[in-house]
């Protein structure tokens, strides 16, 4: 049973969603407004968070901003604004995927899922590697979905571990960004390049040394991304 902790500010939403969690049976705790949400994030311990972005107080945006600085676990954006700045701007703040209202609960729960998956080891990936990769700076232990880099340890959100093993996986292939979200995010629809972009910016951010010249996580202009150099 996966625990969900849904911020919602409109109680009539927050009844339907958690009628709908519920349903699909995940354990819910639902609150109104980002302060009660970072109270029930530690008191409840989820697996998920639902987050609303037109909070009272403090915004969906803040909320999603202080979970990640002490936490890595999955955040789903769920709201009504679906502008394509309004989007980026959520992703770039550490959401891993963002649903515009109105959704139906089947969506909720496919995207949800998909985020979970993205948080375990795949099978491929601890049965085909008998101990870390090390790229440069970087140690890719794929079974125990941790990175190092310099021997420290780097903390990365579901998507960006997703996404980085994945990449890694085939150090000499480009990668669209339309098969990137069927393949990490599993889904795709008309304008959700903007995950993998803010995805990639958040991921470079991380692991490498100067993001504007990255070294590990490569534009192949015109086609997508790849990991490693990209050949002259």
């Amino acid at each position: 049973m996966t625990r969900v902790l849904l911020i919602e500010d409109d109680p009539a939403v927050r009844r339907g969603v958690v009628l709908g969690l519920r349903r699909y049976g995940h354990e819910t705790e639902a609150v109104g407004n980002g302060e009660d949400g970072m109270e029930a994030l530690e008191a409840f311990r989820p697996d998920l968070v639902l987050l609303d972005l037109m909070l009272p107080g403090m915004n969906g945006l803040e909320v999603c901003r202080r979970i990640r600085e002490t936490s890595q676990i999955p955040i789903v954006i769920l709201s009504a604004r679906g502008d394509d700045m309004d989007v980026v701007v959520g992703l770039e703040a550490g959401a891993d995927d963002y649903v515009v209202k109105p959704a139906s609960g089947a969506l909720i729960e496919a995207r949800m899922r998909a985020v979970l998956r993205r948080v375990a080891p795949s099978q491929a990936d601890t049965d085909t590697q008998a101990g870390p990769t090390v790229v440069g700076d970087l140690e890719i232990d794929r079974g125990a979905l941790r990175v190092h880099k310099r021997g420290e340890l780097v903390p990365l959100a579901p998507s960006e571990m997703k996404l980085l093993l994945f990449l890694s996986a085939a150090p000499a292939r480009t990668f669209g960004r339309q098969q990137l979200l069927e393949d990490v995010w599993e889904h795709s629809y008309y304008g959700d390049a903007r995950l993998v972009d803010a995805c990639v910016m958040r991921l470079r951010s991380k692991i490498e040394d100067d993001p504007r010249n990255p070294e590990y996580v490569q534009t192949v202009r015109g086609f997508g991304y790849r990991f490693g150099p990209v050949p002259a």
